[in-house]
């Protein structure tokens, strides 16, 4: 790879800006930037980051065909420590796009695939607007890779965005409003658990005299407060009052209450946007899926395998130019969650009298037997 600087050039084609930073990077509470939303999503909410490693470990542990054993040691490799399959697909479900850098092995076939940091790569179009090269920068240094097929350097895989030409809409964006309710919910938690797990109450000051409490007498008071009674450490410690204060207990109302059913809400709100179904990731009063097994079908079948698809097929496509009649697909046979399906039409199609033997085993995707080998029509 030759690393070079560069300028950038008016036409580039760069990121939308709620994913990737520019101006002050926030908009209410709601961090833009790529990074600042991967930090607050996928670092520091459970919930996220639980949803994401689902869907991107379903992915990588499906089994594959591939069409050569050479393609096959390609996509079952890791990437810079990390495996392949399951490092884009969490750039998919996160950013919206992977991409994937072919390395040449010397000899004009395909050494390794190295999956890039989305939030680094930049794309350079040609006069009619299609990518022509994408620029991948890590500090001060940039490394052009062409995009000229058959034999592209780089293979973009992107999901739909209706509003960018070149680049994929992840999830992490459509989820960041519940991800920030979530978050502020267990700020909240935890300040109430540093303050007795309820709203303190208030100090009433009732001098009798008619004498004001001093700014430097207000100061001490609330020093001692936060010294003495506040934290998970004095809990229930007991108060001695004088001078004439007394405690007046405050509480919550149901009102107020309401925020643990909203960050409930909230919680499910960010499994929603990536696909999963609550009741996989354990969160309570969730009842749309009659058992656990339902719902782990549910999750294969709406957004593992889709994703999955979309992974391989692009790969497959990108490496038409590198590697002869390249192709790529999940074995259904193999896939555990799907075996009651694959039973059930096993069982649906052996009944059918009405179907020769060849018929039944297009039909459940086994190649008809050779000449010889029996089999009775």
């Amino acid at each position: 790879m030759k690393l070079f600087g560069w300028k950038a050039a008016p036409t580039e084609a760069r990121p939308p800006l709620s994913r990737h930073g520019g101006g002050s990077g926030i908009v209410g509470d709601w961090p833009r930037s790529y990074e600042a939303q991967v930090r607050a999503g996928y670092c520091e909410n459970a919930v996220a980051q639980r949803a994401v490693r689902l869907v991107a470990e379903g992915v990588a542990s499906a089994p594959v065909i591939a069409s050569t054993p050479d393609l096959a040691m390609l996509v079952s490799a890791r990437s810079a420590g990390q495996p392949l399959i399951e490092t884009i697909a969490a750039q998919l479900l996160l950013h919206g796009n992977a991409f994937i850098q072919v390395l040449d092995d010397g000899r004009g076939g395909a050494a390794e695939l190295f999956a890039l940091r989305p939030e680094r790569v930049t794309i350079e179009p040609d006069a009619n607007g299609w990518p022509a090269a994408y620029r991948y920068r890590v500090g001060e240094r940039t490394t052009r890779l062409s995009g000229d097929r058959p034999r592209a350097e780089v293979i973009h895989l992107k999901s739909f965005n209706p509003v960018n030409d070149h680049f994929g809409l992840g999830c992490l964006g459509a989820a960041a409003g519940a991800i920030a309710i979530h978050n502020a919910s267990a700020v909240w938690n935890k300040a109430l658990l540093d303050n007795a797990a309820r709203p303190s109450g208030a100090l009433v000051y009732d001098p009798g005299d008619g004498a004001a409490m001093s700014a430097a007498q207000f100061d001490r008071l609330k020093h001692e407060l936060e010294a003495s009674f506040s934290g998970g450490a004095n809990a229930g410690r007991p108060m001695l009052l004088e001078g004439g204060l007394k405690w007046q207990a405050l509480s919550l109302s149901p009102a107020d209450m309401d925020f643990v059913g909203l960050k409930a809400a909230a919680a499910r709100e960010i499994a929603l946007a990536f696909g999963v179904p609550p009741m996989l990731l354990g969160l309570p009063g969730d009842a749309t899926y009659a058992n656990y097994r339902e719902a782990n079908r549910s999750l294969w079948r709406q957004s593992i395998l889709p994703l999955a698809a979309t992974i391989l097929g692009g790969i497959a496509e990108g490496l038409a130019g590198w590697l002869p009649g390249p192709a790529l697909a999940v074995d259904l046979d193999r896939v555990p969650a799907l075996s009651e399906d694959r039973e059930r039409l096993w069982t649906q199609i052996g009944a059918a009298d009405f179907l020769t033997r060849g018929e039944k085993r297009a039909m459940v995707g086994v190649d008809a037997p050779a000449p010889g080998e029996g089999g009775q029509e």
